[in-house]
């Protein structure tokens, strides 16, 4: 079983033992968190963990802190691009200290409060168990929580931003970990040119128009909704490596080589692709889809093997179209949000 569903299991009996078509947006809490009210309802119950500016603030200086890490040197936001849409530019799998190597590519963070399932197993059920996970994987940042909260109560800094946030003088992983929820939470993407147009403050070209037509013919059963993602798992048709995805968590045959639909929100920007990151272009990707399927278990998706054919049928022409229209997607103001960005 994966070393990240044992990590989660241990902190959730920490936390209950400490506790026995216009774009528009709502105010939570009264404190600046924006809520597309297009989106669907959160499953990130802000309730036991209500936002305010100081938590994101520490969230976000947490979130960009190499010290999180054995080795003083990777923070979260090394793995965890801005510009790349929160994902690792140009790395197949996410490299940690000591530059060893993960297994996986890291993926995009953004609009994380509609998830109820991490990682590309979903092995991580609740947001603010997620951050356990890199924190102590012995190939990401390799530390431990105690450890952590240690330094945090060391240093010059922490133990007054920790008073701000919580009101209170104990810094403690839960805290730790809410602010880096608080962060994620506020890291809203639904600024793109698509928005624009579903706002009617824009209009798509011809060739973005038709790829959108294209697109909800041929891609939308899996990236549905204005998320771009059902969350669901599903093996779409990679050959056969020695990842066995969601079956490393429920240990059923039936998830073998099933990985979580991602969200195609900031596409353009997040290559590589895939949860190895093997293909590094949308080409790539769409090629994939229309002639590189491969039926090597029984798990392929049956959305994949429609009419005894593999994969999706994708001329040339509708594979720049179905892309023109992806590039719709990119949220420009996100990528370059200063609430966001490390400096």
């Amino acid at each position: 079983m994966k070393i990240r569903y044992l990590l989660m299991i241990s902190f959730l009996f920490t936390i209950i033992l400490a506790c026995k078509k216009e774009k528009t947006t709502d105010i939570i809490e009264n404190d600046s968190l924006e809520i597309p009210t297009n989106f669907p309802a959160m499953k990130y119950n802000i309730n036991l963990n209500a936002y305010s500016k100081e938590k994101q603030e520490l969230g976000k200086k947490l979130f960009y802190d190499g010290r999180l890490s054995s080795d003083g040197n990777i923070s979260c936001g090394s793995c965890h691009q801005q510009f790349a849409a929160f994902a690792h530019a140009d790395h197949n799998v996410s490299h940690g200290v000591e530059d060893r190597l993960g297994t996986r590519n890291s993926p995009a963070l953004f609009n994380l409060a509609w998830q109820s399932s991490f990682f590309w197993d979903g092995g991580v059920f609740n947001l603010d168990l997620f951050h356990v996970s890199p924190i102590e994987n012995p190939v990401e940042m390799n530390n431990k929580m105690d450890s952590v909260v240690n330094m945090l109560k060391r240093d010059k800094d922490y133990p007054t931003l920790f008073k701000k946030a919580f009101n209170t003088n104990n810094i403690t992983s839960i805290n730790l970990s809410q602010a880096l929820s608080a962060f994620l939470v506020s890291m809203v993407s639904n600024d793109s040119k698509y928005d624009e147009y579903l706002a009617g403050k824009t209009t798509l070209t011809t060739a973005e128009t038709e790829g959108m037509q294209l697109f909800e013919q041929k891609c939308a059963s899996c990236h549905s909704g204005i998320l771009f993602s059902d969350f669901e798992f599903r093996n779409n048709g990679l050959t056969t490596r020695f990842d066995l995805g969601r079956y490393h968590i429920t240990l059923a045959a039936s998830d073998s080589f099933k990985f979580k639909t991602p969200s195609l929100r900031n596409i353009e920007k997040s290559s590589p692709y895939m949860h190895d990151g093997r293909f590094n272009t949308l080409e790539q990707v769409l090629n994939h889809y229309s002639s590189g399927v491969v039926k090597s278990t029984t798990t392929l998706d049956t959305i994949l093997q429609r009419n005894s054919q593999l994969g999706i049928a994708l001329t040339a022409d509708e594979k720049t179209k179905i892309i023109a229209f992806l590039k719709t997607l990119t949220d420009n103001k996100f990528l370059n949000d200063r609430r966001f960005s490390e400096f």
